[in-house]
C-alpha cells in the first residue's frame, strides 16, 4: 500500500466534493435562510483539506494498485461522509451532534434515507436541498464520478470499478474504456433526473420539491422535504404514479438503459433474467399486500391498491419513500416488505439489499439441488440469459450470502447490546444493511430515538451495505497486508 498515491486521490476526490457544497450556498442566499455562512465554512475546511493532501504528491505519477483500491474505496466514503457532515454541525438548523450529522450525511451519500432529524417541514431551504443533493451524488456513486475525472489526472480507475461493484456484473463494462464507462452511465442518470423532476414539477410539485424529490428518486435514496415523504403528496395519483415509474427505472441495471438507448430498443429488457426475475416478485408482492391491506380492512381498494403498489416498490428498489407508515400496517406485511428490501433490485442500479441476480442464483442452486436428490447423476447447470454460470459465480454468491446473514446476525446482536429492543435492533440493521431506510419499532418514524453507540454500528451497517460487504471486511484480512 502506497500512502502517497492515497493521499494524491484523496486530496483530488475531496477537492472535487468541496465543489458540491456551492450550490447550497446559492439557494441559501435565494431565500434567504442563513445557513449560507455554515455551507461557507464547511467549503473552506473541504478545499483547503483537499488540497493539503492533494499538493505536496500533485507530481506523483504512479497508478493506482487493486490493494490501493480497496483502501480507497472503503475509507473514502466514511472521510466523505464526515466532510459531508460538516453544514449540519456547523448550522444552527437542524442541531444535530455529531454523531447524528455524520449518521445523517453518510445516510444521504450511501442513498440509506435513515433520518434522525424531526420537523423537515420547518427546516431552512438550503439544509433540505442539501440533504437530498447528498443522495443525487451517492446514488450514481461517487467513486463512479470520480471514474470519468481520474483518468485525465493520471490516476486510472479499473480499480476503484472493481472494488464498488464488487457482484457478478463486476466485469462488465459498457464501454471499452472504463472513464467512457463512467461518462456513459452519468449522462442516463442526469437524464432520469431530469425527466423525473419535470414529470413531478408538471404533476403538482413546486419546483423546489419537484428537483428535490427527482434527486431522491433516482438516486433510490428516500429523503423527503417533507416529514410526511410522499404520503403528503398522497393526495395526488400523477405524483405517485411518477415516483413509481422513475423508482422501478432506476432500480433496472443501467446497462440494459444504455442498450436500449443505444440501439432504440426495450425488446432485450424482458430477455434479462435477472429483469424477470424482479418484476415477477415485485408484482406476486403487490398481489399479496394488495389483497391483505383490503380484505382486513386497513384501507378500501382505491387505497390498498395505492399504498399498496407504492411501498412494494419504495421498499423492494430501497428508495424508502413512505406514503404511510408500513409499521403500524396488520400482521406480517411490514416484515414483507423489509424481505423485499433486503433482497433489493437490479445489480448495476442504484438500489441497495443483496441484489435480485445473487437471490435468483441462489434460488436456481437450491432448485437444482433438489433435482440432484432425484436424478442423482444428472448434470444441471445453472443459466443466466441462456448463458451458463460458472461454479466460480454461484461459490462467490453464496459466499455473499453467507458472509451477509452473520454480519446481519452479529450486527443486530451488538446493536441490541447497546439497548435497543430486538425489534428495533433488527429491523434497523436490516434496514441499514440493505440501505433501505425505513425500520420498525422505536425508528418506525425516525431513527432519534436510537441511542449514539447503536447509530455508529448502523453508521458502520450502511456502509458495509453500500460497499457490499466484502470491500470493506477484506480490509479485515491478514492476506491483504501481507507484501
Amino acid at each position: 500500500m502506497r500512502l502517497a498515491v492515497i493521499a494524491r486521490v484523496f486530496g483530488i476526490l475531496l477537492t472535487v466534493f468541496s465543489l458540491t457544497l456551492l450550490p447550497p450556498i446559492g439557494v441559501s442566499l435565494w431565500y434567504e435562510d442563513g445557513t449560507h455562512i455554515a455551507f461557507s465554512i464547511a467549503f473552506a475546511i473541504t478545499l483547503l483539506t483537499g488540497l493539503f493532501m492533494w499538493l505536496p504528491v500533485h507530481d506523483l505519477k504512479q497508478d493506482l494498485r487493486t490493494r490501493d483500491g480497496f483502501v480507497v474505496t472503503s475509507l473514502f466514503w466514511l472521510i466523505l461522509g464526515s466532510f459531508g457532515a460538516l453544514p449540519l454541525i456547523i448550522s444552527p438548523e437542524p442541531n444535530l451532534n455529531i454523531v447524528d450529522s455524520i449518521f445523517e450525511s453518510i445516510s444521504g451519500l450511501t442513498t440509506t434515507g435513515a433520518t434522525t432529524i424531526v420537523g423537515l417541514d420547518t427546516l431552512p431551504p438550503a439544509i433540505l436541498y442539501y440533504r437530498q443533493q447528498l443522495q443525487w451524488f451517492g446514488g450514481i456513486g461517487v467513486i463512479v464520478i470520480a471514474l470519468a475525472i481520474l483518468p485525465m489526472l493520471g490516476i486510472g480507475g479499473m480499480q476503484l470499478y472493481k472494488a464498488e461493484m464488487p457482484g457478478p456484473v463486476k466485469d462488465t463494462k459498457l464501454t471499452p474504456r472504463i472513464a467512457e464507462t463512467a461518462r456513459a452511465l452519468f449522462v442516463i442518470y442526469i437524464a432520469l433526473t431530469v425527466l423525473c423532476g419535470i414529470g413531478y414539477w408538471w404533476a403538482g410539485m413546486t419546483v423546489f420539491d419537484a428537483v428535490g424529490h427527482a434527486f431522491s428518486t433516482v438516486a433510490n435514496g428516500g429523503f423527503s422535504t417533507h416529514d410526511a415523504s410522499m404520503g403528503f403528496y398522497a393526495h395526488n395519483n400523477a405524483i405517485m404514479a411518477i415516483a413509481i415509474i422513475f423508482m422501478l427505472t432506476a432500480a433496472i441495471n443501467f446497462g440494459l438503459h444504455f442498450y436500449a438507448l443505444g440501439n432504440r430498443t426495450v425488446k432485450h429488457y424482458w430477455k434479462d433474467s435477472e429483469f424477470r426475475f424482479y418484476i415477477i416478485v415485485t408484482i406476486a408482492a403487490s398481489v399479496v399486500i394488495i389483497g391483505y391491506l383490503y380484505t382486513s380492512g386497513t384501507y378500501d381498494m382505491r387505497g390498498s391498491f395505492l399504498h399498496g403498489v407504492f411501498q412494494v416498490v419504495s421498499i423492494g428498489t430501497t428508495a424508502g419513500f413512505g406514503s404511510e407508515t408500513f409499521a403500524v400496517w396488520p400482521a406480517f406485511l411490514p416484515y414483507v416488505l423489509l424481505l423485499l428490501g433486503i433482497m433489493g433490485a437490479c445489480a448495476g442500479s442504484t438500489s441497495g439489499g443483496i441484489k435480485a441476480v445473487r437471490v435468483m442464483l441462489i434460488v436456481k442452486s437450491g432448485m437444482r439441488e433438489l433435482n440432484r436428490l432425484v436424478h442423482p447423476n444428472a448434470v444441471v447447470p445453472i443459466k443466466v440469459n441462456r448463458k451458463i454460470v460458472p461454479p466460480r459465480v454461484t461459490d462467490a454468491v453464496w459466499g455473499f450470502f453467507a458472509i451477509y446473514i452473520l454480519s446481519f446476525f452479529i450486527l443486530t446482536i451488538v446493536v441490541m447490546a447497546t439497548g435497543e429492543n430486538f425489534v428495533t435492533s433488527f429491523s434497523t440493521v436490516a434496514s441499514c444493511l440493505s440501505n433501505i431506510g425505513p425500520a420498525l419499532g422505536d425508528a418506525a418514524s425516525h431513527y432519534g430515538e436510537v441511542n449514539g453507540v447503536a447509530k455508529c454500528f448502523l453508521i458502520l451497517a450502511m456502509l458495509m451495505g453500500r460497499l457490499e460487504i466484502f470491500t470493506l471486511l477484506v480490509l479485515l484480512t491478514p492476506a491483504f497486508w501481507r507484501h
